[in-house]
């Protein structure tokens, strides 16, 4: 082959372009972003979807004065889940008024979602051994949830743990005092929660849909099989700082 064959076919080579390797800095992600043109009307609707669902009245009903957003369902339809989910996270759980609330207003829910029951059940035996009410306790747990563990080696586990809580002088130091957290309260109002939206037909928030499938498709590609080429992208870490590390 003629040297000016080989340049050619050199020059051809490194006409081609080569895909970068180099993961975008934070500067050039948020470039990028800015270039993506969203319509105000479709966030507005993604914020108003968010708080009708969470149950976040008073926010809903501000934010449908200063945007002009109209709620997908009337705000006073929000009033007894509201109602359930302070009972559930108050500084005193009042897990038996939400219970009687929920019966009220789906009364064959947690006859048909077993796991719910027993969730509701164990929290307000985390309120009883929290306010030392032990022997309470240990007659409610024989009473109500006894059946639930032999039914379910999954709750037979967690009922252990709660019941773990009576060994301790200060159970909210044990290895156990995450069950003592204002944070189980809140995953279980949580729950109470999705069952309902459920129940009514009604979906999840969807903005809590495309931040999970946005950490799910980031575990996905962090588990591509060996010898697949390897992904370089920004990185969601924290959803409460959702910006891509440097």
């Amino acid at each position: 082959m003629s040297q000016s064959s080989t340049s050619l076919s050199k020059s051809r080579s490194s006409d081609k372009a080569t895909p970068s390797t180099e993961e975008p800095n934070r500067a050039e992600w948020l470039e990028r972003l800015d270039g993506v043109h969203l319509h105000r009307t479709d966030l507005n609707r993604l914020v108003m979807d968010y708080l009708v669902t969470e149950g976040f009245k008073e926010a809903a009903d501000k934010f449908r004065l200063e945007a002009g957003v109209v709620p997908p369902v009337p705000l006073d339809s929000l009033d007894e889940r509201i109602r359930i989910r302070d009972c559930l996270q108050e500084a005193r759980g009042r897990v038996l008024e939400a219970v009687a609330l929920l019966n009220g207003l789906r009364p064959e829910l947690l006859d048909n979602d077993r796991c719910l029951l027993f969730h509701l059940r164990q929290q307000h035996l985390i309120e009883l051994i929290r306010e030392g009410r032990t022997e309470e306790a240990l007659a409610y747990a024989q009473d109500h949830l006894s059946e639930c563990g032999e039914e379910n080696p999954q709750v037979l586990s967690e009922l252990e743990r709660t019941l773990a809580l009576l060994a301790f002088e200060e159970p909210q130091s044990s290895p156990f005092g995450d069950l003592l957290h204002p944070s189980q309260r809140q995953k279980v109002a949580s729950e109470v929660n999705a069952a309902l939206l459920e129940d009514q037909s009604t979906t999840r928030p969807q903005l809590s849909v495309m931040l999970r499938l946005l950490l799910w498709a980031q575990d996905q590609l962090e588990q591509l099989p060996p010898g697949a080429p390897r992904l370089r992208y920004p990185r969601v870490t924290q959803l409460a700082d959702p910006f891509p590390q440097q």
